[in-house]
């Protein structure tokens, strides 16, 4: 299958695409280059594929005995190539439900969870800081999290390392910093993905 996110974002029709295997999410993340998660100004300076480059490679420095992390990291912000109108579904449960088949519940689980991460952490840490475009769809995702949301997304098994990777995203959006490739992470995710089977 040839991706075309220009064309596929065009259809409108396919908002929950699932990827079927490993060729799939690196054919969509190779489609990704040049493709932001809004339109700049109120976006990022990062397309999507450098930002998950980005991601997946501060995650490897900081935590480098656990791939699948990295690998959240790395196709987290999918859901924003694959859910052209926003129709009230969350990009990170977007993504998830799309990476899932192929890279597993736990990596589907992290990346559906970097959004309430990011709430969880507006709501908690006084010193957090967010971009612009961050700031702005903190306000369409919930805000902070109230204290009830805080004490229950504690008690996620994946909690801690969704707060890495919400860490981790919020540092990869940096215009021409210079990380791996897809080349790079290509055999890292096969290995990956055989490792589930």
């Amino acid at each position: 299958m040839i991706w075309s996110v220009v064309s596929y974002l065009s259809s409108g029709a396919r908002e929950r695409q699932v990827l079927r295997s490993v060729d799939d999410v690196l054919e969509l993340l190779a489609a990704c280059d040049g493709v932001f998660d809004a339109p700049p100004p109120e976006g990022d300076p990062v397309d999507l594929l450098a930002h998950g480059l980005q991601c997946a490679e501060v995650l490897r420095e900081c935590c480098p005995d656990d791939l699948g992390l990295h690998l959240a990291g790395l196709v987290h912000d999918l859901g924003h190539a694959l859910s052209a109108a926003h129709t009230g579904r969350d990009h990170g449960e977007v993504a998830a439900d799309a990476v899932r088949q192929v890279l597993g519940q736990r990596v589907a689980r992290l990346v559906a969870l970097h959004v309430p991460a990011k709430r969880y952490l507006a709501a908690t840490d006084q010193s957090y800081g967010l971009s612009p475009a961050s700031v702005a769809s903190l306000a369409r995702q919930g805000a902070g999290m109230d204290e009830a949301e805080q004490a229950a997304f504690l008690t996620l098994p994946e909690a801690q390392d969704a707060l890495a990777l919400r860490h981790a995203d919020d540092e990869a959006k940096v215009v021409g910093r210079q990380v791996p490739g897809l080349d790079v992470w290509a055999p890292r995710l096969r290995l990956y993905v055989d490792t589930l089977q």
